[in-house]
C-alpha cells in the first residue's frame, strides 16, 4: 500500500487548560477528497495548522508525504497548496501583479495556468485587490494555490462568509481547476450540502475527537433514519444498532446504524414506523453533534463501521 499523503496518530493539542485535540487520528490516501466537519471551537482549524507546522501537537505526530510536519523542507512545503477562510492576499496588487508575483516565487507555477483559470472566472488582470469581492478573492486565492501543482490542498473552510451563488461558483472553480489532477485535497467546511458534491470520505470532530471516519457513501448504505411513534408504554430502541433516539412532538426520531429486519419488524410492532431513508449529511451531522450533546452514542461511529467490516479501517 502507498503511503497516505497525510496522517494524524494521536495528536492532542492544549492551549492552556483548554484540551482542543483529544487523539486525533485519521489518514488522507493520495488522491482523495476529505472533508473535516465540525462545529465552531471543534479543533478543525487546530487540526489544519499542526499539519501545516505552525502549531506543534503536544503529544502524537503528523505528518505529510511521511514527514514530521514539526520539521517540513521547502522541498515539502512546495507540493502543498493552502486556501484560508481570511483569502489574505496582498492588498497593494492587481490580479495580473498576483500571478506575476506568484509565478517569481515559486519553482512549479504554472503562469498560463493561472492567467486562463482567471479568465474564466471573469476576473481582470487591471482589477486591484482591495476591490474585489469576498467570492472573487476566494477564486483568486484558489487559483494561485492550485497554479503550483499541489499534490495536496489544504482548504480551511474557503467559502465561510460567500453566499449560496457564490458558494457554488467557488465549488465548481474547485472541481474544475482539480480535474484529473491526482491532488489529494484535506478541506473543512460548514456547508455540507457542498461537502456532499466532492467529499469521497468525511470525519467529525466533536469536542477534540473524531465521532465519524467513513467513506460518504458508505454512511448513506449503512446509516438509516426513520420515525416511529409507540403503541401504549413502548419505549425506544437501544443497543449497538441505535446512534441516536431523539424525542418528537409525538413518537422518536431514530438514527440507526447496520439495523436489521427484526429491528424494523418489532418497530412496525409497536407503534407506527415511517419508511427508513437514507439521512443527509446535514440530519447525521446534527443527529451526532448537536443541538445538544450525542444522544445514545457511546463511541465513535468508525469503530462500530471497523468492528462491522472485521476491523477494516
Amino acid at each position: 500500500m502507498s503511503v497516505p499523503v497525510v496522517r494524524f496518530d494521536e495528536v492532542h493539542r492544549w492551549f492552556s487548560a483548554q484540551h482542543v485535540l483529544k487523539g486525533l487520528t485519521f489518514e488522507v490516501p493520495r488522491g482523495e477528497v476529505y472533508a473535516l466537519l465540525g462545529r465552531n471551537g471543534a479543533g478543525k482549524t487546530t487540526a489544519l495548522r499542526v499539519l501545516l507546522g505552525f502549531l506543534e501537537p503536544h503529544h502524537g505526530a503528523a505528518r505529510v508525504f511521511d514527514h514530521d510536519c514539526r520539521r517540513l523542507a521547502p522541498q515539502q512545503r512546495e507540493r502543498i497548496g493552502y486556501v484560508g477562510e481570511e483569502h489574505r492576499l496582498y492588498a497593494t496588487m492587481t490580479v495580473s501583479s498576483a500571478i506575476r508575483f506568484e509565478a517569481a516565487t515559486r519553482p512549479a507555477f504554472r503562469r498560463a495556468f493561472a492567467d486562463d483559470a482567471a479568465k474564466r472566472c471573469g476576473l481582470r488582470g487591471t482589477q486591484r485587490i482591495p476591490l474585489l469581492s469576498r467570492g472573487q478573492r476566494a477564486q483568486l486565492s484558489l487559483i494561485l494555490a492550485v497554479a503550483s501543482a499541489p499534490e495536496l490542498l489544504i482548504c480551511d473552510d474557503p467559502a465561510l462568509g460567500l453566499d449560496v451563488v457564490m458558494r457554488r461558483e467557488f465549488l465548481d472553480v474547485m472541481i474544475d481547476l482539480l480535474a484529473d489532477t491526482g491532488c489529494s485535497v484535506l478541506f473543512s467546511s460548514h456547508f455540507l450540502t457542498d461537502v456532499e458534491r466532492v467529499a469521497d470520505r468525511i470525519g467529525i470532530l466533536h469536542d477534540g475527537a473524531l465521532l465519524v471516519d467513513a467513506p460518504l457513501d458508505e454512511l448513506k448504505r449503512r446509516v438509516r433514519r426513520c420515525a416511529w411513534v409507540p403503541n401504549g408504554d413502548a419505549s425506544p430502541p437501544a443497543g449497538e444498532h441505535v446512534l441516536r433516539v431523539g424525542a418528537r412532538r409525538q413518537g422518536y426520531e431514530l438514527t440507526l446504524l447496520d439495523a436489521p429486519g427484526s429491528l424494523f419488524e418489532r418497530l412496525a410492532a409497536t407503534g407506527e414506523l415511517s419508511p427508513p431513508t437514507a439521512p443527509s449529511l446535514e440530519d447525521l451531522f446534527l443527529d451526532l453533534t448537536g443541538p445538544e450533546k450525542p444522544g445514545l452514542l457511546r463511541e465513535p461511529i468508525d469503530a462500530m463501521l471497523g468492528e462491522a467490516n472485521g476491523g477494516a479501517r
